[in-house]
């Protein structure tokens, strides 16, 4: 706890020029205890594969059949069963990342063609991608059963009330559906829809000599599917709309849930661990207890939120925010609240290892080394 405490410190001191307030907790028990429940975000391994995938919509190479698919989706909120089945498989190689999705569907229809459209107002399958689990530069794809695709570039968060760079494009992006059925014909009962997808490692490079294959490390990741109730009208399908002329609205499954009705909180999705074992082989991942860490600072981020709009200003004690003796695992943890004139850090020491944590006004998480 002393070599943490002057991790802390060094840190503090090290930061001249600013109003620091802060705050020490070292495990002294306060008027109330909080205490960081085990989260249980989904995850999953994604194989190695060395075979060529065919974009076809149909996982027919020998690497898809001994993948295994993701567990079903949910509802967003965590708390209902969708009414049809969705599940995702998951392969890479040193060039593409790879996705299968299998959606059942009575009804496949769209009728949104242009690129970059808003691709959500039909039936579409999702994926969101944070590679570096900081929340921010993030990625988007959406793709409907007419094989449109939306591709967006958000920098934050849309709390953080940022654009988004909805013209910037996923070069080398491929996908390919496959319609168990017919497609926009209101006429008879469909099994479904499977797309299949791969998208370049290079679409989430940072720089441009930046060798970022994710090999046995993981990415933050999380796939939805939006689904509207229809009305039939000549044959064609339209959104439903009630009774004042308004669309209903969407249904939104997910993989792992968020618990709230928002995909785009990066901090709430999955783990999908890129193992460099080939599919078919067995690994274990687990989700390191570092990420709880992150989780805290989240909970503090969003009661910092909270304060400044009822306050007009930030708390500068964890007392103000309510939150005094915190523990992760048992484990008695160590913050401070360091204030300026454009925010604020909030910074954790980790009680599992040496690294500091540190989020900011924007949600911005930054991770340094002892």
């Amino acid at each position: 706890m002393i070599e943490i405490r002057n991790s802390i410190l060094k840190y503090i001191i090290n930061h001249k020029g600013f109003y620091v307030l802060f705050l020490f907790f070292i495990g002294i028990p306060g008027h109330s205890q909080n205490t960081i429940k085990n989260l249980s975000p989904k995850s999953y391994i994604a194989y190695q594969t060395s075979e060529k995938i065919t974009i076809d919509g149909v996982a027919s190479e020998e690497s898809w059949e001994k993948s295994k698919s993701t567990d079903l989706f949910i509802d967003i909120k965590g708390t209902k069963i969708p009414k049809y089945e969705t599940s995702v498989k998951m392969l890479w190689d040193h060039e593409f990342v790879y996705f299968f999705a299998a959606i059942k569907e009575p009804h496949v229809w769209g009728d949104l063609k242009k690129r970059d459209t808003i691709v959500f107002y039909n039936n579409d399958f999702e994926i969101f991608i944070d590679p570096d689990n900081d929340t921010h530069n993030y990625y988007e794809f959406e793709v409907n059963a007419l094989n449109t695709l939306w591709d967006l570039f958000i920098t934050k968060p849309y709390r953080e009330g940022t654009p988004v760079l909805n013209d910037w494009d996923a070069n080398g992006f491929k996908s390919a559906v496959k319609i168990n059925g017919t497609l926009n014909n209101a006429k008879d009962i469909d099994k479904g829809w499977a797309i299949e997808i791969a998208i370049p490692f290079k679409v989430f490079k940072t720089s441009y000599y930046q060798n970022n294959i994710p090999k046995d490390i993981f990415w933050r990741v999380n796939f939805s599917r939006v689904n509207w109730d229809f009305e039939i009208h000549n044959n064609k399908y339209y959104r439903k709309k009630d009774q004042k002329g308004k669309f209903e609205s969407e249904y939104n499954w997910v993989w792992s849930p968020m618990g709230v009705i928002n995909m785009h909180r990066p901090e709430d999705w999955g783990y999908v661990y890129f193992s460099s074992k080939k599919a078919g082989e067995l690994d274990v991942f687990e989700i390191p207890k570092e990420e709880k860490v992150k989780q805290l600072l989240y909970q503090l981020y969003r009661k910092q939120k909270v304060f400044f709009k009822n306050n007009n200003r930030w708390a500068t004690s964890f007392n103000e925010l309510g939150q005094n003796d915190v523990r992760i695992e048992d484990k008695k943890v160590l913050r401070t609240i360091e204030n300026h004139q454009t925010g604020f850090n909030i910074t954790i020491a980790s009680p599992f290892t040496e690294r500091l944590f540190i989020i900011k006004e924007d949600g911005k998480i930054i991770t340094k080394e002892d």
